[in-house]
């Protein structure tokens, strides 16, 4: 399975203009996911729009997910997403709209009768059941035989890499062995998809890294449609066949991590993925930008002269020159200032003053062994170059 490197706009609803550009996003996501040649969607959510009270917290979510897709709801607090989640699961209704699952309209059936299996953050076992007990539940619910049941769970324990943890409880279990157990419960019944809700958030670090990647290959393995509802960008970056972006109710940016991370669609979608530098200025021609008495040139630019603009660039594109280097000569070199070194670990993250800009702050991040061959210290001033190719440019 391949994914192409588009990705779609779906804007909030304002006005007629805005539902227009709504509509072509819709269809051009439409027609990529043809050219894409995944066959029919597996899950189709269609239109969907949920209020509660006066606050809109879906505004007409279309989204297609294909059979065996893994694909992350991304987005802050508040965005939407686990709304969206739930309504997918049955566990909310939606004020209008449809999701159909493997060809059948599911809008109006009650979870129980939905096919999916769900992992929450909570873990949401049973105290009192041991491991075995926990994922035998909804076998048992099924009228399975005990020794279908048995065979199902030493399975499922083996599969998530718990064999010889079938009696303890809960609270003999750390964290990410109770979430274990919890995705060999979702797993149980065989559903033809599975919803995870935040399920790595309660985790300490390295035990998130850890089972975020056991997650992924069982997927593969599996080939289980899935569908993840998270708040951590390297958790979707990671993950993810496609990350759908979302804001205050509606879908900001859907693709590829890849394509996300790298031609974001918005600001918002470049500030919230990763680290973005942004600058504000005026487009002098169709290929330069003015910040401050800064002229960039740059190799993407739809917006017209005079118009406002926010240019923006990750802090690992930009170059840093050595005084004997033969790129000084090229164009948009800037001399910067150090104003703060942020030790990281395995890299230094270092914030400047650009000369002929001093009121926006820009961020750079360097390799130790980058770092050790130049002068880092508090006031020192570095050459850096912005590539243009690597300069993206939204209007203000």
């Amino acid at each position: 399975m391949t994914f192409s490197d588009q990705s779609s706009v779906t804007p909030t609803k304002k006005s007629p203009a805005s539902s227009s550009i709504s509509q072509q996003a819709q269809t051009f996501q439409r027609s990529e996911e043809v050219s894409r040649n995944l066959g029919e969607p597996y899950l189709q959510v269609e239109n969907v729009h949920k209020t509660f009270g006066q606050f809109v917290a879906l505004r007409d979510i279309h989204l297609d997910v294909y059979p065996g897709e893994f694909v992350c709801l991304l987005g802050p607090s508040g965005c939407g997403k686990t709304t969206l989640l739930r309504i997918i699961a049955g566990l909310e209704d939606q004020t209008s709209g449809r999701i159909i699952q493997a060809g059948k309209d599911v809008s109006k059936l009650p979870a129980a009768k939905r096919d999916f299996g769900i992992v929450f953050q909570s873990y949401a076992l049973f105290p009192n059941l041991t491991a075995t007990q926990n994922i035998a539940y909804g076998l048992q619910n099924a009228k399975e035989s005990k020794q279908k049941i048995q065979t199902r769970v030493e399975e499922l324990l083996e599969l998530v890499g718990l064999e010889g943890f079938g009696q303890k409880y809960p609270s003999q279990m750390s964290g990410g062995q109770q979430q274990r157990v919890a995705l060999a419960r979702a797993l149980a019944l065989s559903p033809g998809l599975l919803l995870l809700d935040e399920p790595l958030s309660a985790l300490d670090a390295q035990v998130r890294v850890k089972l975020r990647t056991e997650i992924s290959q069982l997927q593969k393995r599996l080939g289980i449609t899935t569908v993840m509802v998270t708040h951590d960008q390297s958790e979707a970056l990671a993950m993810a066949d496609r990350a759908v972006v979302m804001d205050k109710g509606y879908i900001a940016q859907v693709g590829t991590p890849r394509t996300i991370y790298q031609h974001p669609n918005t600001p918002f979608v470049a500030n919230f993925i990763g680290v973005m530098n942004f600058l504000h200025g005026v487009v002098v021609t169709s290929n330069q930008v003015r910040c401050g008495n800064i002229i960039l040139d740059v190799s993407q630019n739809e917006a017209s002269s005079n118009q406002a603009v926010t240019v923006a660039i990750r802090p690992e594109d930009i170059q840093i020159l050595r005084p004997d280097s033969p790129e000084l000569a090229l164009s948009n070199v800037v001399t910067a200032e150090v104003q703060a070194i942020e030790f990281l670990g395995s890299a230094y993250r270092v914030t400047l003053y650009p000369e002929g800009n001093a009121k926006e702050l820009i961020t750079i991040e360097l390799s130790i062994q980058e770092a050790s061959k130049v002068d880092l210290s508090a006031n020192s001033l570095l050459k850096l170059r912005f590539p243009p190719e690597r300069i993206q440019v939204f209007a203000a």
